[in-house]
């Protein structure tokens, strides 16, 4: 079985993200050639240790939560777009012969993954893309592998379907905060051309932060630092008592 992690599938979706604190759901909808509007989103808190280290600890908790979410959220849609922990998930290049077929592309991706993943391959959900053609050889092309271990993915489908939805995509943190950089690079002087443009995403306990140039990622990192240690160290240095958000209302164009 393939994780399809790189292809969205075409009935209409919204975004359905299980953080270390939160649920976090949200709409988007096209407005006109290549741009989007928000149409509404919910943000859910989770009862602590409902995740631990990206994995989901309490199932019934976090459907509780889910199923909350969706309420609030008010949209019309089942499917939505999940995905995995950057860290939970290993990617490579790897470069094979332009000529290959789709069947002898599956077998070569599958025979490389064996050299880097450290699991049995019917351990894990396995996924590739083509991503062009090799910068050395006009007679290649680079290829994307990602790999990550079939619970992973089974727990955040077992949260949709329980909650009533369906897991339509299952991507990459990661590649998902490039995707939506490419909806809004556009205003960036050059449209971003040639420039380096940095994506920082603070978490509950953990930053991660990536810099893109020319739609190529150069620069990755995972920092032990977020926004539950920045409530201590205020709370430690000016003696507050700082109470965490319970609810955000829910949003849309409609009030």
């Amino acid at each position: 079985m393939q994780l399809d992690i790189f292809s969205p599938k075409a009935p209409p979706l919204f975004g359905l993200d299980i953080s270390s604190s939160s649920v976090k759901m949200l709409e988007i909808v096209e407005v006109g050639k290549g741009a989007y509007r928000v149409e509404r989103y919910v943000i859910e808190p989770l009862p602590r240790d409902a995740t631990v280290d990206g994995n989901i600890s309490n199932l019934e908790t976090v459907v509780e939560t889910v199923k909350r979410g969706y309420k609030r959220l008010g949209t019309r849609s089942k499917h939505v777009a999940m995905a995995v922990p950057t860290g939970a998930v290993i990617t490579k290049k790897i470069i094979v012969p332009a000529s290959l077929r789709e069947h002898e592309l599956e077998i070569q991706v599958e025979s490389e993954a064996n050299q880097y993943i450290p699991f049995a391959l019917e351990e894990v959900n396995l996924d590739f893309q083509i991503v062009g053609p090799s910068p050395t050889s006009a007679d290649e092309q680079e290829v994307m592998i990602a790999a990550t271990r079939k619970e992973k993915v089974e727990d955040r489908v077992a949260v949709a379907e329980s909650a009533g939805l369906k897991a339509a995509v299952m991507d990459i943190e990661a590649f998902a905060q490039q995707a939506a950089l490419g909806l809004v690079i556009k205003q960036l002087p050059g449209a971003g051309k040639d420039m380096n443009v940095a994506i920082v995403d603070i978490g509950a306990n953990v930053m991660n932060v990536s810099v893109m140039r020319n739609d190529q990622s150069i620069y990755t990192r995972e920092q032990a630092f977020g926004g539950n240690q920045l409530t201590q160290d205020i709370v430690a240095r000016y003696g507050m008592s700082v109470e965490p958000a319970t609810r955000w209302r829910a949003t849309s164009r409609y009030g």
